[in-house]
């Protein structure tokens, strides 16, 4: 059966029918340290090979977007630990994708379950200091609180910091991360080098996503087998979606990876005849159409599809014209750029200047071949990854929406004529935190 929750009334808060929630906890308050404590955290870690193991054979995939073997990143720090280097983790809860709110709601209420996770990733690689990196003072104070809640010994001489910066999209990339706690601005680096080579202090660094490290906790107590026994064979285990659009309060779920998209819809109470897309991964992995009724919520079938799951966050549409949408967020990628690269600055520009002539209907079709260029030639370029999800975005509504892309052409789009969708920071979730 589905459990659910209301917080507020700003977001409700579920797990899919039949599925025992691993992350979520429900009824949504916040978690103290006994009742932590009880549930069996914090337990003693006296294999960290044997752990090792367990992590590598469940296949935990990162939370934050890439979709990378958290134990390749694991083992990639360990070694430079056994090389005699001094290592350090972060946590990365600065929820760039104003879309998702999944970070901010673990650190809120879960606060226990995160520095667990970091626990025991300190353990695995050797690291004697970790730092909880975030924008959201509310998540700070929680997390703060929870540390005042904890002995010494439970954390066996690992010493936390946390750090908060000022919001934005690019300040959540790893090396901003990095960059920022070493005391510089919170935008992107060159790479190489990585944070696992060259980080905080210059020490080999693991950046790892909250919901990501949120997973070490259950592996530790339950094993690989049962972590695998929800999801699919390449991406196994649960994840936590968060869901806008269709003109519904946005949701937060923990769902299995490879639930049917529309037993989402049914969750969130969305008719498919309704849909007429979705934006994929927040803003980063584009635009689909109706395919997407197709799918099932998991990286290998949205790979097929030339997008992905992203941090887990999915934009249904319903009643917003995707043109209008597209406009939205590639304004919101121009504005959010790091301004630190000429291609990124200027191409993303060029994107949300043609985005925004199509949705109000004085495109040409050589602005559109344009934008079909630039969303090719543009990729990969710049010290992150905006440029190449604004890059997705323009892409996915050409290839995807050709038909309702011509009808702005002609100036015929219905939707765009009476209210076009506007906004500054496109289908943005605020947390909420019940007491």
């Amino acid at each position: 059966m589905s459990a659910t929750a209301p917080v507020g009334t700003a977001l409700t808060v579920a797990t899919a029918p039949g599925n025992t929630p691993r992350l979520l906890r429900l009824p949504v308050k916040v978690e103290t340290h006994s009742a932590y404590l009880s549930a069996g955290g914090y337990e003693l870690l006296e294999n960290v090979e044997s752990l090792l193991a367990e992590v590598q054979n469940a296949g935990v995939l990162g939370r934050g977007g890439a979709a990378f073997p958290l134990a390749v990143k694991l083992r990639t720090v360990r070694s430079a630990h056994t090389r005699g280097h001094e290592t350090v983790v972060l946590a990365n809860g600065e929820e760039g994708e104003p879309a998702s709110v999944k970070d901010r709601w673990l650190l809120r209420h879960r606060p226990h379950l995160v520095l667990d996770g970091m626990r025991l990733a300190a353990r695995l690689v050797g690291a004697t200091r970790a730092y909880v990196y975030v924008s959201d003072t509310e998540a700070a104070r929680a997390v703060d609180a929870a540390l005042s809640e904890v002995g010494f010994d439970t954390f066996g001489g690992l010493g936390f910091s946390i750090v908060t910066v000022t919001p934005g999209y690019v300040a959540g990339e790893e090396s901003a991360a990095v960059r920022a706690i070493n005391g510089g601005p919170a935008k992107p680096t060159d790479k190489p080098p990585r944070p696992f080579q060259h980080g905080i202090s210059g020490h080999p660094t693991l950046v790892s996503n909250v919901e990501t490290l949120a997973n070490l906790p259950y592996v530790q107590r339950h094993g690989a087998a049962v972590f695998r026994s929800a999801g699919t064979a390449a991406s196994p285990g649960t994840f936590l979606m968060t869901i806008t659009g269709a003109g519904l309060p946005p949701a937060l779920y923990e769902v299995p990876h490879g639930m049917p998209f529309t037993d989402l819809l049914a969750l969130h109470g969305v008719s498919p005849d309704n849909v007429r897309g979705a934006l994929m991964g927040g803003y980063f992995a584009g635009l689909l159409n109706r395919d997407v009724l197709d799918t099932t919520l998991d990286h290998e079938t949205f790979r097929q599809l030339g997008s992905g799951l992203g941090c887990g966050a999915i934009t249904i549409l319903t009643d917003d014209c995707p043109v209008a949408v597209a406009a939205a967020v590639l304004a919101y990628f121009d504005r959010e750029n790091a301004g630190q690269c000429g291609s990124c600055f200027n191409g993303t520009a060029a994107m949300a200047a043609v985005a925004g002539a199509l949705r109000d209907g004085v495109a040409t079709a050589e602005d559109i071949a344009r934008l079909k260029r630039w969303s090719v030639v543009l990729r990969g370029r710049g010290a992150c990854a905006t440029l190449d999800g604004a890059a997705n975005v323009a892409a996915s509504l050409l290839k995807h929406f050709p038909q309702i892309v011509t009808e702005h052409l002609a100036g015929a789009c219905d939707p765009c004529r009476s209210a076009a969708f506007s906004a500054q920071r496109p289908y943005e979730v605020e947390a909420v935190t019940q007491r």
